[in-house]
């Protein structure tokens, strides 16, 4: 008896240790044996995913064939809340685009963000979807999902010949059918994306003011790397409670591992193309962490409908760095501190459309610990003026509020440093640096159109 039951124990925790198995049957009537793979998760716990490759998705296929496969396994996994993973594999899977992450799905790759490419014989290699079509956006995200550790790659899309610039749809993007809430987009790596991802909620005010539509909330983007070449990484709107960008970062070496370096004549079209790197509008306190970019026009749009925190940034070889909005005097304030801007960029080459901050509308944007100055990129890589106009600009005809402590303000080519074409606007600025190196204050009350502020080096 002893024996018998010694046995029956060690069975049990045979099961409880041996990976899952499950054959399931599709459409087309084919009978796939899923096995659960252990997977390292990079804080070190363990997970159990299943393999795309049991579902046939595999690098043989052909795009349409994988896109079908892919979505099969998607759908398996959303009625069990199941992870899949994308087993890494020479030259990654060609995928047809239009698939939708459904509800409770994870898929997830083997990398960390490869800000300079994989590499295996001049192409990527790994957890990789290849994508070489135009048609919809690549991968729709429902409530509930996450991607992560993934390399997506077109190789299609123009590297020296700006005039072939393929404008692909998002390569990510919110479901605009249904309201989506908590999506995780973590370690992810956009090679020859137009747009990478696309979070503009298909939703309004009416004229009551009541939301309409289907916004989204709970966004989470971290640690993703790219350098899209329509200019825009991440977008935003109506996002609440809240959206998060944590650690991103976009440059054309993007993919120097494999390919090289984007040259001059993609870099000065992304430019010229004017639009930002990050954009956010209706927002819940927006968290934005550790932010890069290199050599697109903006930095970052804030809304007019938006409010929330920017920290510990770069914005380097741009036009506007921060373009701060605002349509409403009560909370549409943004906090911006500890970064630096570097703004020398122009696409009619002219210097006094370079602002490293650019601010109009209502509300009211604190800077504290910013330093701004300029200098000139190879001419090989990016076209740029060498030189910015001033620190910051205040437009339109809104009572803004504009403070600011303890910035350095270097290489611009205006007298002062800020420039109020604002006649409410209220500007305060103190323990602060010009181009001389000198400190100074600057205040303006916006009680008179004929103020135009008090500049004084101390």
């Amino acid at each position: 008896m002893k024996r018998i039951a010694f046995f029956a124990a060690l069975m049990v925790l045979v099961q409880a240790f041996s990976p899952a198995c499950t054959k399931i049957i599709d459409e087309t009537k084919t009978i796939y044996e899923i096995h659960e793979v252990p997977v390292q998760t990079e804080d070190g716990d363990q997970l159990f995913a299943y393999s795309i490759q049991a579902f046939e998705v595999l690098p043989t296929n052909s795009p349409a064939e994988n896109k079908v496969r892919l979505q099969n396994a998607i759908d398996w996994a959303s009625e069990r809340g199941a992870a899949l993973w994308v087993e890494p594999v020479e030259g990654g899977y060609p995928v047809q685009s239009g698939v939708v992450l459904k509800k409770n799905v994870s898929l997830i790759g083997v990398h960390g963000p490869t800000g300079r490419g994989t590499v295996k014989d001049g192409k990527p290699t790994g957890s990789l979807f290849v994508i070489s079509d135009a048609t919809h956006p690549f991968i729709t995200v429902q409530s509930a999902s996450q991607i992560k550790g993934c390399q997506f790659y077109y190789p299609e899309q123009a590297f020296n010949d700006a005039s072939k610039i393929i404008e692909y749809p998002p390569t990510i993007q919110v479901a605009q059918d249904q309201g989506v809430h908590g999506v995780t987009l973590q370690n992810l790596t956009f090679y020859g994306s137009y747009f990478a991802m696309d979070f503009r909620a298909h939703a309004w005010f009416d004229s009551q003011g009541h939301l309409q539509g289907t916004p989204c909330e709970q966004i989470l983007f971290e640690h993703c790397y790219g350098y899209p070449l329509g200019g825009r990484f991440i977008a935003i709107d109506f996002c609440y409670d809240i959206p998060r960008i944590l650690h991103c970062h976009v440059n054309p070496a993007i993919m120097r591992e494999f390919k090289g370096d984007y040259g001059n004549a993609i870099n000065d079209s992304v430019v010229n193309r004017k639009t930002y790197a990050y954009w956010i509008d209706h927002t819940d306190n927006a968290q934005v962490m550790d932010i890069f970019t290199f050599a697109t026009y903006g930095g970052i749009y804030l809304g007019a409908n938006s409010y929330g925190q920017l920290t510990n940034f770069n914005f380097d070889q741009v036009g506007i760095g921060v373009f701060k909005d605002g349509a409403s005097a009560f909370n549409r304030i943004w906090e911006v501190s500890q970064g630096s801007i570097i703004a020398t960029v122009s696409p009619d080459g002219n210097v006094a459309n370079i602002h490293p901050f650019l601010v109009q509308g209502l509300g009211q944007i604190s800077i504290s610990n910013v330093d701004c100055f300029a200098g000139r990129a190879a001419a090989a890589v990016l076209t740029t003026q060498g030189i910015s106009y001033d620190f910051l600009k205040v437009q339109g005809s809104s009572g803004v509020i504009v403070t600011g402590v303890n910035c350095r303000m270097r290489n611009y080519q205006s007298s002062i440093p800020i420039t109020v074409a604002n006649s409410k606007a209220q500007v305060s600025f103190i323990n602060c640096s010009n181009k001389d190196g000198k400190l100074f204050t600057f205040q303006r009350t916006g009680e008179s159109s004929s103020d135009k502020g008090t500049y004084t080096v101390l």
